[in-house]
């Protein structure tokens, strides 16, 4: 049995959801949600079995014994290697090499620095105004972009690397949802957005889409 522990809006929750969906992967999602109460991921019942206090944590429970793993990027490696058909990274050994970077500029070098608790940090121990926050996310966000759209042209096809989704495009994604949400001009970036309207589009992406969640707001559901 596999379990996702996961919050609608986190986009490594997403990564994690989407890598889940393209693999056919029959799971349970229990939702915890980071703003009620003070945020569900700090109680102790549930830093007991993450101490990070993050969300996606997978629980995989088989033949007796529970594995847990944290981290969206070690959980999306554990199931490539568990489950490797489809596979999400395709292509040559240097093809793979660049689906890894374009996957690791999101989820090191733009996530990080505009995530939740990074967020909830400056407010509190700084008394960042919440427009500061988020001129404070737009721009690592813009860092980011401006670097992914001077990669993405040597490689892109119809997804990020080739004609096969892969990591790169799991990433990718959440973190288009995230300009958005942080007032992000996309204006900019055609190559990312070409690649976003193509990820929207398709069946895994959209039932990992945070709108689609159980524990999605009503007032944020979509068709």
């Amino acid at each position: 049995m596999i379990t996702l522990y996961s919050y609608f809006r986190s986009s490594a929750s997403w990564r994690v959801r989407t890598a889940l969906q393209l693999k056919g992967i029959p799971y349970t999602l229990v939702p915890v949600h980071l703003l009620k109460d003070g945020g569900e991921h700090l109680r102790p019942a549930y830093k007991a079995r993450n101490p990070m206090a993050t969300v996606p944590l997978l629980v995989v429970e088989e033949g007796g014994k529970t594995t847990r793993i944290g981290e969206s990027l070690a959980i999306i490696h554990y199931l490539e290697e568990k489950y490797p058909e489809p596979t999400l990274l395709p292509g040559t050994l240097e093809e793979r090499a660049r689906i890894r970077w374009i996957a690791e500029l999101v989820n090191a070098g733009i996530h990080p620095v505009q995530n939740l608790g990074l967020l909830l940090a400056l407010e509190q121990e700084f008394g960042a105004s919440p427009d500061v926050r988020k001129a404070w996310a737009a721009r690592w966000i813009r860092r980011g972009f401006d670097a992914l759209e001077a990669l993405l042209p040597e490689t892109a096809g119809t997804y990020c690397v080739g004609e096969k989704v892969s990591l790169a495009d799991v990433c990718l994604l959440p973190q288009v949802f995230n300009g958005r949400r942080f007032g992000v001009d996309l204006e900019p970036y055609p190559t990312i957005r070409r690649l976003a309207a193509t990820l929207e589009a398709h069946p895994a992406f959209v039932a990992a889409d945070p709108h689609h969640q159980p524990d999605t707001p009503a007032e944020e559901r979509r068709p």
